[in-house]
């Protein structure tokens, strides 16, 4: 039985995790269960599984939770208590799927203490993956990636020489929009935007998905996780959702992982690492149902969230935290109708064209940065 702290437990992944807990009661037990204010969605969870901790974030939140009875649990109110529940001596697994950069803080503890984490939370390497990847290789941690596509590229790498690896391919969706031209953009509204082709997401994750601003932040992260060159790094459209990532080797060999786009796939692989567990869950992939399989180049004119991206990872230092910043903030005003869904992509060049790089930021520097970015961001809307 392995004891799993699970941060952002209320979101997409939070829920399709729980859904591999569930599934696999006899292997993995709720140790401690962070979110942000979602009530009607965390209470039952908590009721059902009785994790010894619970890290509410919000205060209004916190106070409902304390008029339920919840004997066997204790609850804390902190982002700080997030890094205390995934550095906690009884935790096996730390599953990261918090939104946005306030994750960085617990993923650098869990590493430090030395869990096994599984992470969706793909801002802690945008923002931070020279300082993250850094203490991984000195506590001797393997990061276990649960975005599909970076489970794809660890699994196509398991059992081989990284250093043969000559290039990643990560395949897009192309999100809701992919058939739309630009100035068919002009006019799209935020119900268009999440209704998602393929997959079942979050709402922030599946705007990022239509803007390719989430492709974008994959890069980046690869670019971390597997220490690849930018320019061995492909994007590719990909409209089955079916082929999750491609490595070519140097002997222009390839490997691509295939699967039903499922997120509990990935959830699980990284959970039950370096074990296979079964899947009852859901189907498997039918090839003869698929039929065919659809390849596209990626269109930097159509897509300029993605050439962001590459312009942020290149330039590297400071550059991917604003990258991040101002998209999360820009899709933040999206959601909320105060912005066109062009203006997100206008407001992260923006902020990336107004900022002047720092090489080598220390932690302070980068959360400082972060903040300023999404001020500054909001002051783009006004």
């Amino acid at each position: 039985m392995k004891n799993v702290t699970l941060l952002g437990g209320t979101g997409s992944i939070g829920l399709q995790t729980m859904d591999v807990i569930r599934e696999h009661s006899e292997r993995f037990s709720l140790f401690a269960f962070a979110f942000h204010k979602n009530i009607e969605k965390a209470l039952p969870i908590i009721k059902e599984f009785q994790p010894k901790f619970v890290v509410v974030i919000n205060q209004d939140a916190k106070s409902k939770l304390e008029h339920y009875s919840l004997p066997n649990t204790k609850i804390l109110d902190s982002v700080e208590a997030m890094k205390e529940v995934a550095t906690h001596p009884e935790v096996d697994i730390v599953v990261n799927a918090v939104l946005g950069s306030v994750g960085l803080d617990a993923t650098l503890g869990a590493i430090q203490a030395k869990k096994q984490i599984a992470f969706a939370n793909k801002e802690t390497l945008v923002t931070a993956g020279h300082i993250v990847m850094k203490e991984a290789k000195k506590h001797g941690v393997e990061l276990l990636p649960v975005d599909s596509e970076h489970a794809a590229i660890h699994q196509c790498l398991r059992g081989e020489n990284i250093r043969e690896a000559e290039r990643i391919i990560l395949t897009a969706s192309g999100g809701s929009f992919r058939d739309l031209s630009r100035d068919e953009l002009k006019e799209v509204t935020l119900q268009d935007a999440l209704k998602h082709p393929n997959w079942s997401m979050g709402a922030k994750i599946t705007v990022d998905s239509a803007t390719m601003m989430n492709k974008g932040l994959e890069v980046i992260e690869a670019h971390w996780l597997f220490g690849m060159p930018y320019d061995h790094i492909d994007v590719v459209l990909h409209r089955e959702s079916v082929i999750h990532s491609i490595v070519e080797f140097q002997d222009k060999s390839m490997m691509a992982q295939l699967g039903t786009p499922d997120m509990r796939i990935p959830i699980q692989y990284a959970l039950g690492y370096p074990e296979r567990l079964e899947f009852p869950l859901g189907k498997g992939l039918n090839l003869m149902e698929v039929g065919k399989l659809h390849f596209q180049e990626m269109d930097f004119n159509r897509f300029p969230g993605l050439k962001l991206a590459y312009f942020a990872g290149k330039t590297g230092g400071t550059m991917p935290t604003v990258f991040n910043a101002a998209n999360e903030e820009a899709v933040h005003q999206f959601l909320n109708g105060n912005i066109s869904f062009l203006s997100i992509e206008q407001f992260v060049e923006r902020a990336l064209h107004e900022h002047t790089t720092i090489l080598d930021p220390d932690l302070h520097t980068i959360v400082q940065i972060d903040q300023d970015i999404r001020r500054q961001v909001r002051t783009y809307v006004n």
